[in-house]
């Protein structure tokens, strides 16, 4: 697992994610997820589809949908609770709001955009994921199916673009260290969040609607 982690820094967020705490020694990958009680093969499943994501390799079918289920709610929390935020207070730091009006318009389209984001992920939560733990409960609700999520699944890193390239071109900052920062962290945080929509789109859809041809067949 050290191994992993060193020589791709990025499965740490994926590691924490599952529910994996560092300190694990030489562990291997099978064992540190045992003894966190993390399904092995989805954990694998995860690591190598980001890991090949620009080959458009075939995706196997061995994990564990409830355990990637539990990866994606994991994903929401982090996004929701500790990256968004942490990604405003520095924002509030890197520009003067105090001086410019383009600094109130650059953090009430940061505001709107965490909003978009909050909807898209509470719909996830509220709506998806309910329906997916009927249909691996044998329970599927009527008037629902993975196809009506999949043609509404929004590109939620998009707007970070815009909010990039409005600070690059357009904020006359005084000093560049902080706003290189936090400009740093929105890189980082679009292509996290575009590796999300990428597992969802090409793990958790393809799944759910194999999923749902066999619930199909069993009756």
């Amino acid at each position: 697992m050290s191994d992993l982690i060193c020589e791709n820094y990025p499965m740490l967020l994926v590691m924490s994610r599952f529910g994996i705490a560092l300190g694990f020694g030489d562990r291997s990958v099978e064992e540190v997820c045992t003894e966190s009680g993390v399904d092995t093969d989805t954990f694998l499943t995860v690591v190598n589809l980001l890991l090949e994501e620009e080959e458009d390799t075939e995706t196997p079918r061995t994990f564990s949908i409830e355990s990637l289920v539990g990866y994606l709610h994991n994903s929401h929390d982090y996004f929701l609770d500790f990256r968004l935020p942490a990604i405003r207070r520095k924002l509030i730091e890197a520009i003067d709001c105090g001086h410019h009006d383009v600094s109130f318009a650059i953090l009430r389209f940061f505001d709107e955009y965490v909003a978009e984001v909050r909807k898209h992920m509470l719909y996830e939560e509220e709506k998806v994921f309910p329906y997916v733990r009927a249909l691996l409960e044998g329970t599927p609700k009527s008037g629902y199916n993975i196809g009506i999520f999949r043609k509404q699944h929004d590109q939620v890193e998009a707007k970070l673009t815009e909010l990039k390239n409005i600070l690059i071109k357009y904020y006359p900052a005084q000093s560049s260290n902080e706003l290189n920062g936090v400009l740093f962290d929105i890189f980082s945080c679009e292509k996290d969040l575009a590796s999300h929509n990428y597992i969802e789109d090409h793990l958790f859809v393809p799944a759910i609607a194999e999923l749902e041809d066999q619930t199909r067949q069993r009756r």
